[in-house]
């Protein structure tokens, strides 16, 4: 039975750096399944689900962590194999959409309303970019929560608009078709 190593990883941006991350892995018979990775500022920042054969995790663990000298920031860590099956037993994935006037404090008053409904947020992307019209930036924000079960969209919805009138931002939420 294989076991799963998450790795987390940014480095400063330049040419190969997944091919180094996955050859490091593939040298040592792990197999790279499933990864979200960007550029930053400046910087390249991933996050990787990989397997290891029987009794090969600690040395794909151990040649990431070995990464660090070639100016990478790692982190591995150990997770159990969940059956892909199993998120669908938790409540229906929405898509969140957000857009309004840049300020601090966005993520984490949107991000405190879904906590408190129980939402798990799945995946996010935000970004800011120049208005069109007036100056200033926008900042916007796309994600897939899920709710839990007894929570009904059109509930969140209603705990979101008092968030969203208070940050100035304009929140959907609807199917993630």
């Amino acid at each position: 039975m294989a076991d799963t190593l998450i790795v987390t990883f940014i480095t400063p941006d330049r040419p190969g750096v997944v091919e180094q991350l996955s050859k490091t892995v593939s040298d040592l018979g792990g197999n790279w399944l499933e990864s979200r990775m960007a550029h930053l500022a400046g910087t390249f920042a991933g996050v990787a689900r990989v397997s290891a054969p029987d009794g090969k995790a600690p040395d794909i663990r151990a040649a990431l962590l070995a990464l660090e000298s070639d100016d990478f920031q790692v982190m591995v860590k150990f997770a159990a194999d969940v059956p892909d099956g199993a998120a669908s037993a938790k409540g229906p994935l929405l898509e969140l959409e957000l857009m309004g006037p840049d300020h601090p404090g966005i993520v984490m008053e949107v991000t405190r309303c879904l906590a408190a409904a129980g939402v798990s947020v799945e995946e996010m992307v935000t970004w800011v970019e120049g208005a069109p019209v007036g100056g200033g930036m926008l900042f916007y924000a796309e994600a897939k929560v899920r709710l839990p079960a007894g929570l009904s969209e059109d509930d969140l919805e209603a705990a979101l608009d008092a968030t969203a009138n208070a940050l100035m931002v304009d929140i959907s939420v609807g199917d993630e078709d």
